[in-house]
C-alpha cells in the first residue's frame, strides 16, 4: 500500500470514527436506556384530574411511590412499535402535509417567485437580501421551511456573485431567514402545531403574540445579514452577465400566481378554521391535502403526477415524521415502568424553590440542547412536551409559555449544529465551511439567545395561555 493510499484509509477511518449516529440511532439508544432505568429508578406516579377547561393536569403534592413493572429484552422493540400507534394522528399529519407541500414543491412556482424578486430588483440589489430573507421566513412560519432551502441556494448562489456578494451572503438569505422565521414560528405545523397538541392547548393558538415575536426575531436576523451583506459587497459583475443570469430564470406566469394565490388562501383559511371554528389536526390535514391537490391541477399535472410529486414529498418528510413514533416509543417505556413521573418529581424538587419565570427559561435551555441530539422539530415535540407540560403545570408556567420555550430552543440551534442534515448540506452547496459559518453567525446565534430568553420572561410574566 503506498503512502497516499494510507493517508486516505486513515482519513477516511478518523471520519468513520467522528461520523454522528443517526438520529434513529439516537432515539434508539434512549429507549434502551429508558428500559435500563425502570430497574434503576424508583417507580411513582401523580394523581391526574380534568381541569374546567377540559385539560389533564397533575395535581401537585400528589406524588405517590408505587410498585414498578420492569422492561424485558423484548421491551425496547416492542416500544418502537407503540410509539408509532401511540403517534399515529402526528404521523399521518407530517405525511399529508409533506406531501402536499411536495406538490407545491413540484410546481417550481417558489423558485419562480425567487427569480421574479432578483429580476425586478436588479438595479437596487441590496433591498433583494431583507426582501428574499422576509419571504423564506414566512415560509418558516407557516410549512416549516427547512430543506427546501437547499434549492434557493443553488439558485441564489450565482446571481449573488454576480450582484458582488460572497458565498457566506448566498447561504445565509435562505438559512438564516428561514431558520429565523421556523423559530419564531406562529403556523408551523411540525413544530407549534405539534408541541400545542401534545399540551392539549387550541391549535396556533396565542397567534398575536407569536406574530410580534416573530416581527422582532426576524427583523433583528434580516438586519445582521444586510448590514454584512453592505460591508463585504464587491463591485458587481458586469450588466450583460447579470441580465443573462436572470433573463435565463423563468418569469411567473399566470397559472404559477393562481397556485400562489391558492397556497395564500389555504394559509388564511387555516387562520379562520382554527381561530374561528376551532379546528384541529384533521381539518387542517383536509386543507392542505385540498390544497396540494389545487395547485397540481393549476400546474397542470395529471393526476399521476400529482401522486407521484406527493408520494416524494411524503418521502422527504418521512424520517421527520418517524422520528414521532421513535420518541413516544422513549415515553411509553417510561410510562409502562411507572417512572414517567418519578422523573417528574426529582424535576419538581430540584426547580420547587427556584422562581417559576427561571424554571421556564431553564426548559428553554433543556430544550436548545436536546435538539442538537434530535434535530427534528416534530420528533422533540414528541419527546419532551408531555414532561414539561405536566412540569410547567406544577411550578406555575403555563403551557402556552412552556410551548413558547420549546419552539425557541428546538429553532435557533438548527442552523448551527452539525447534526442538523439540511443545513450541513445547505453550507455545502454554498461552499462555506462550518467552522467559517459558525464564526460569522455566533454574535447574532449570542443575540437571537438573549430574545429567547426575553420572550419566554415576558411570555411567563403576563401568564401568557
Amino acid at each position: 500500500m503506498s503512502q497516499m493510499d494510507r493517508t486516505v484509509t486513515l482519513e477516511a477511518t478518523s471520519r468513520r470514527q467522528f461520523a454522528f449516529p443517526h438520529i434513529f440511532v439516537v432515539l434508539f439508544t434512549f429507549i434502551c436506556i429508558a428500559a435500563a432505568m425502570t430497574y434503576l429508578v424508583d417507580a411513582g406516579s401523580y394523581e391526574r384530574v380534568i381541569s374546567e377547561q377540559g385539560k389533564t393536569v397533575v395535581v401537585p403534592g400528589s406524588y405517590s411511590v408505587m410498585e414498578g413493572q420492569q422492561a424485558t429484552l423484548l421491551t425496547p422493540f416492542m416500544a418502537v412499535f407503540s410509539g408509532m400507534k401511540e403517534g399515529s394522528s402526528i404521523i399521518f399529519f407530517i405525511f399529508i402535509s409533506g406531501g402536499a407541500f411536495g406538490v407545491l414543491k413540484a410546481t417550481g412556482v417558489l423558485q419562480k417567485l425567487v427569480n421574479s424578486i432578483s429580476r425586478s430588483l436588479s438595479g437596487n440589489d441590496l433591498i433583494l437580501i431583507p426582501l428574499l430573507m422576509l419571504l423564506f421566513a414566512i415560509g418558516g412560519a407557516t410549512f416549516g421551511m427547512a430543506e427546501e432551502s437547499i434549492a434557493f441556494i443553488i439558485i441564489l448562489a450565482p446571481i449573488m456573485k454576480m450582484l458582488g456578494y460572497n458565498a457566506m451572503v448566498a447561504a445565509a438569505v435562505p438559512l438564516v431567514g428561514a431558520g429565523a422565521g421556523f423559530s419564531a414560528a406562529f403556523m408551523n405545523p411540525f413544530t407549534v402545531g405539534v408541541a400545542q397538541d401534545i399540551a392539549q392547548l387550541p391549535m396556533f393558538s396565542g397567534l398575536g403574540l407569536r406574530v410580534a415575536y416573530w416581527f422582532v426575531f426576524v427583523g433583528v436576523s434580516i438586519a445582521f445579514v444586510t448590514l454584512y451583506a453592505a460591508k463585504v459587497k464587491s463591485p458587481p459583475g458586469s450588466a450583460a452577465e447579470l441580465s443573462k443570469e436572470l433573463s435565463d430564470l423563468a418569469p411567473l406566469s399566470t397559472a404559477d400566481r393562481f397556485i400562489l394565490a391558492v397556497f395564500g388562501g389555504s394559509i388564511l383559511l387555516i387562520a379562520y378554521g382554527v381561530i374561528r371554528h376551532g379546528w384541529y389536526i384533521g381539518e387542517i390535514s383536509a386543507v392542505f391535502l385540498m390544497m396540494g391537490m389545487a395547485v397540481g391541477l393549476f400546474a397542470r399535472m395529471s393526476p399521476n403526477a400529482i401522486a407521484e410529486h406527493f408520494v416524494n414529498g411524503l418521502k422527504e418528510i418521512a424520517m421527520g415524521a418517524l422520528v414521532v413514533g421513535f420518541a413516544f416509543g422513549i415515553l411509553i417505556v417510561l410510562k409502562d415502568g411507572n417512572i414517567l413521573d418519578t422523573i417528574l418529581y426529582q424535576l419538581e424538587q430540584v426547580i420547587g424553590s427556584m422562581p417559576p419565570v427561571l424554571t421556564a427559561v431553564g426548559m428553554f435551555l433543556v430544550q436548545l440542547v436536546l435538539n442538537c441530539l434530535v434535530p427534528s422539530g416534530s420528533g422533540q415535540a414528541a419527546l419532551t412536551m408531555p414532561l414539561m407540560v405536566p412540569l410547567a403545570d406544577l411550578v406555575g408556567v403555563t403551557r402556552q409559555t412552556a410551548v413558547l420555550a420549546f419552539q425557541l430552543g428546538d429553532g435557533i440551534t438548527n442552523i448551527i449544529t452539525p447534526t442538523s442534515g439540511y443545513f450541513m448540506a445547505g453550507l455545502s452547496v454554498a461552499g462555506v465551511s462550518w467552522g467559517k459559518w459558525i464564526k460569522w453567525i455566533l454574535p447574532l446565534f449570542l443575540i437571537q439567545l438573549a430574545l429567547a430568553i426575553s420572550m419566554v420572561t415576558l411570555a411567563y410574566y403576563i401568564s401568557w395561555s
